[in-house]
């Protein structure tokens, strides 16, 4: 950000009044972390004058257009092509608060249940926010989004630091700003924890517990139809599994349904993650996942439809030793795709895995 915008935007937030005491609409404050404009009647519209939110605007306006060109346009033509028989229920695990891809590849989904180690944070109230921290806070939302508007993924470290930087924290500030870029409108928002039965209940103590804990979202798309997204914040291990009712209570009721899986550091290749593999098996109608995901040794060709597409590379150094000789062999009859995705996020360096359960 250019030095003189900032000093504007402190002198502005100086000199102008305080915002009044009535909270913003969740649909407004995303709109406005998002660097688009909120209603006229919000308390959040004056601050659209300050240079600092201009500037933020300007950003994100050229980032997600690139993004949408270079990308999601794609995928969703991709998805149009290839996942006509999508279930209601979207299952994308160790995704952190990523709805972006989830809507670009299941767009006609309904419930979306997103999991990761991301802190959930509290519901954003810029209202109560400084306005000397009007500023920074943008800077930490650009901040935080970095990694996955370039690469198609985030940086666990990275997150981190990001989702615990200034007033706003955790994953509620990137889902919002996801979901009002990806043309929808925010009507609720609740903090929620798992009861014994399974039961998304309301959140309202916060006491410490194993219970899984998350947060429930209902927004609409352009055709006003109502969904919901659920980001629960757990550990997948089995350990953490076994006694959160995640998998068992919660996300069984709504199987089955439709899996993603990328970037997901090859954690379901290990023996402390086999609830989870276990589940998405036994729970998915169709599975898309790169590498990282499920390996192909797993798949039952007596139940299972393998789809090859883009391109097979050796993972990055990082996971060097997570090569598949069976996925080589698999995807040397590929078809192409013309967006990345994953950890080799290039152009024609990404795989893309698409899985159908045999009825």
């Amino acid at each position: 950000m250019k030095i003189a915008a900032i000093a504007a935007s402190v002198f502005l937030a100086a000199a102008a009044p305080a915002v009044g005491v009535d909270a913003a609409t969740p649909n407004d404050t995303a709109r406005f972390l998002a660097g688009m404009p909120p209603s006229a009647e919000s308390p959040l519209t004056p601050l659209t004058k300050d240079p600092a939110w201009q500037q933020h605007a300007k950003f994100f306006d050229y980032v997600f257009r690139q993004l949408e060109q270079r990308q999601l346009s794609k995928i969703r033509a991709w998805a149009r092509t290839n996942l006509n028989a999508s279930r209601p229920t979207v299952f994308y695990m160790f995704s952190g608060p990523d709805f972006l891809y989830a809507d670009a590849f299941y767009s006609k989904a309904t419930t979306y249940v997103l999991s990761g180690l991301e802190p959930i944070g509290s519901i954003p109230n810029l209202v109560k926010v400084p306005l000397r921290k009007i500023g920074g806070t943008l800077r930490n939302v650009e901040s935080s989004l970095n990694s996955i508007v370039r690469l198609s993924f985030f940086k666990t470290k990275n997150m981190k630091s990001d989702l615990r930087a200034g007033p706003l924290n955790g994953a509620l500030p990137i889902l919002y700003v996801f979901l009002v870029r990806s043309g929808k409108t925010i009507h609720d928002v609740s903090l929620v924890k798992l009861d014994e039965q399974g039961a998304a209940d309301s959140d309202s103590d916060g006491a410490s517990d194993k219970t899984a804990r998350g947060v429930k979202i209902v927004f609409a798309g352009g055709d006003g139809e109502a969904k919901t997204l659920y980001y629960f914040s757990t550990n997948l291990e089995n350990e953490g599994v076994n006694g959160s009712g995640f998998l068992k209570l919660f996300c069984e009721k709504l199987a089955p349904g439709d899996s993603l899986i990328k970037s997901a550091s090859y954690l379901l290749h290990s023996d402390n993650f086999s609830r989870v593999r276990e589940f998405l098996l036994a729970n998915s109608a169709v599975m898309l996942q790169d590498d990282s995901g499920i390996p192909l040794s797993d798949f039952d060709p007596k139940k299972w439809r393998l789809f090859p597409f883009g391109r097979y590379l050796p993972p990055i150094a990082i996971f060097h030793r997570k090569y598949q000789s069976k996925y080589a062999e698999l995807f040397r009859k590929a078809r192409p795709i013309d967006f990345g995705i994953g950890y080799r996020w290039r152009p024609n360096e990404s795989n893309l895995l698409l899985i159908v359960k045999l009825p």
